[in-house]
């Protein structure tokens, strides 16, 4: 379009918000009616910016990309392969919190995995440590037998 149509646009665009700030100013009140006007003045500042252009641009860009999206079986394929790709993701998480595929753990028969060594200079203690605390709480709690 040329820029006589774009500025006709924004004319009947402005006019018809005019109407509208006129009745939402009689019918709504003045900060209904001023919000309004906001609005359309939006239009004519769009027009003047050249920013008017640009937004029918992206809505034309947009419309042009969900006509070709919507009736092309390569995009379909596309969404097929996604819901794919979800769904596995899901599913393998699934599976990890069960426990399904991971490492298997040390029987007590000796078969399956050796269990993890731990790295040099953090040898297990032989004695686990206590909390001089929770000493005092479950000794308490044996004088009154509950264990």
């Amino acid at each position: 379009m040329d820029e006589t149509t774009w500025g006709a646009l924004a004319l009947v665009l402005t006019l018809l918000g005019g109407v509208a700030t006129w009745w939402a100013f009689k019918n709504r009140g003045t900060a209904t009616a001023l919000r309004a006007l906001a609005v359309t003045l939006l239009v004519p500042a769009a027009w003047a910016t050249g920013t008017l252009k640009m937004f029918s641009a992206m809505v034309g860009a947009v419309v042009d990309w969900l006509t070709d999206f919507v009736f092309s079986p390569l995009s379909w394929a596309g969404i097929g392969l996604a819901g794919i790709a979800v769904v596995l993701y899901v599913a393998g998480g699934v599976a990890r919190s069960r426990g399904v595929g991971t490492a298997p753990a040390a029987r007590p028969d000796g078969q399956g995995a050796t269990p993890k060594q731990l790295p040099r200079g953090r040898a297990a203690r032989s004695e686990p440590v206590i909390d001089p605390e929770l000493a005092e709480i479950e000794a308490l709690l044996k004088r009154r037998g509950i264990e």
